[in-house]
């Protein structure tokens, strides 16, 4: 953890900033299938910021492209919840959908979104894999896999201004101790708000007035904790 003044507010080593992230993105070859789907994988990590056991668990209906919307079904704690997926990413699902998927399934199809070279759903393991080797042909001087995308996605969404309890909601982080925000923020709100702060945007809004560094250290030190956990610090 590199650490600033303020014994509160650290921040993981790790962190990607955008640049870094285009990097790990432009390491897939899209012009073979399986990076493509590499692709896809990276860009619906890096605009939803989901878990790796989240992703592999995504079903075909799970995804909401008129509305910018995923379910993500018993996420940690058991809960679902929406959250909002940008354009970029749908469009690299659809893409995927398109000329990736239907080569990979075999068998009984059972809806999964993401399908490994066996036609089966990822493990959380495998899943690390797939993106790790991309992380590593970057040659960014990083390490990690899945967990980058998800750490990228808060840190950069903050420093762009987002409400730190709208980045919570996201994240599916079960203290929320400023507002019980799942009961008060609609898709539609939290839609307005990735869409103005998140990176992967063409056009971005006015940004909110980000809150103070030892309040987005808190949110930081928990998805380096969560990083530890899953076992991809």
């Amino acid at each position: 953890m590199k650490c600033s003044s303020d014994p509160n507010y650290c921040l993981p080593k790790a962190v990607l900033n955008e640049k870094e992230v285009a990097a790990v993105m432009n390491a897939a070859d899209i012009t073979d299938p399986l990076g493509l789907r590499g692709r896809a994988i990276m860009e619906v990590l890096y605009s939803t910021g989901v878990r790796r056991m989240e992703l592999a668990g995504l079903k075909l209906h799970d995804v909401d492209m008129e509305r910018g919307a995923l379910m993500v079904r018993q996420g940690k704690g058991k809960k679902d919840r929406v959250i909002p997926i940008g354009d970029r990413a749908i469009a690299w699902i659809n893409k995927y959908l398109l000329t990736v998927r239907p080569e990979l399934v075999s068998g009984l199809d059972d809806g999964t979104l993401f399908l490994s070279r066996f036609g089966d759903a990822f493990t959380p393991s495998s899943l690390s894999d797939c993106v790790r080797v991309y992380v590593q042909k970057a040659d960014i001087g990083k390490t990690g896999a899945c967990h980058l995308f998800r750490h990228a996605m808060a840190t950069q969404m903050l420093e762009n201004g987002a409400d730190i309890r709208f980045i919570q909601a996201m994240l599916g982080h079960a203290d929320i101790s400023t507002t019980q925000i799942y009961t008060q923020v609609s898709i539609r709100q939290l839609k307005e708000i990735h869409t103005a702060t998140h990176p992967a945007k063409l056009e971005r809004k006015t940004p909110q007035e980000a809150l103070p560094e030892s309040d987005s250290g808190d949110l930081l030190q928990t998805l380096a904790a969560e990083a530890e956990e899953e076992g991809e610090s």
